[in-house]
């Protein structure tokens, strides 16, 4: 039997040079400044009358909304890092910058001879080979960025449309309690009045009999 010569290679992920690693960090600092933000009190604070009345609720709610902005932004940062190669592409920015400094050391202690093309620091090299791209980069983080921006408030939106919707429920609860209430004192007044005209009529028949005799 042939052996089967089809084997599935498994998708690696590039190791993160320097760059790539800063990337990753400067992502997660904003990112964690972002949900730092938006705090449980600053959440509580916009909706005032749940956070009184059901403030676990509240709280479930805040915890899963920030839950779903954590894992989003995540989620559409490692899309566009992979779609774009940026990995890929900062590590080979990292080759370029050591192979230019190596041969720049080995070419002239400090370069007092005169620099070549190929003896370019880190600075020339970036601008020369990399800036575009990342420019390019750069400009589809902040249409992603704006995207959730505007998700974001588009949910916020929703949000503050539920607690209205929560707030007249409330309103209206109020108003039926207050309804309720005047009921009732009307209904004891109405059966103490009657208890009075009651034993109104009864004094006066007995009055009435009395007469009688």
């Amino acid at each position: 039997m042939a052996p089967n010569n089809h084997t599935t290679q498994p998708s690696t992920t590039p190791p993160l040079g320097p760059r790539a690693s800063r990337l990753h960090q400067v992502f997660d600092q904003a990112l964690a400044r972002t949900l730092k933000a938006n705090s449980y009190s600053n959440f509580a604070s916009c909706f005032p009358t749940p956070a009184r009345h059901v403030p676990a609720s509240l709280e479930n709610v805040w915890r899963q909304l920030n839950a779903k902005l954590e894992e989003s932004a995540k989620a559409e940062f490692e899309e566009i890092v992979e779609e774009r190669e940026a990995v890929e592409h900062l590590n080979e920015l990292d080759r370029l910058v050591s192979e230019a400094r190596e041969r720049k050391e080995a070419s002239g202690e400090s370069g007092k001879q005169g620099e070549a093309p190929h003896t370019l620091g880190a600075d020339e090299l970036y601008k020369a080979h990399l800036t575009p791209y990342l420019q390019e980069v750069q400009s589809t983080l902040d249409n992603k960025l704006e995207e959730t921006h505007a998700q974001n408030a588009e949910l916020a939106k929703t949000v503050q449309t539920q607690r209205l919707e929560i707030e007249k429920l409330l309103s209206h609860l109020e108003s039926v309690v207050s309804d309720v209430e005047g009921a009732a004192s009307a209904s004891r007044q109405f059966t103490q009045e009657n208890h009075t005209r009651e034993d109104a009529i009864k004094m006066d028949e007995e009055m009435n009999t009395r007469s009688g005799f």
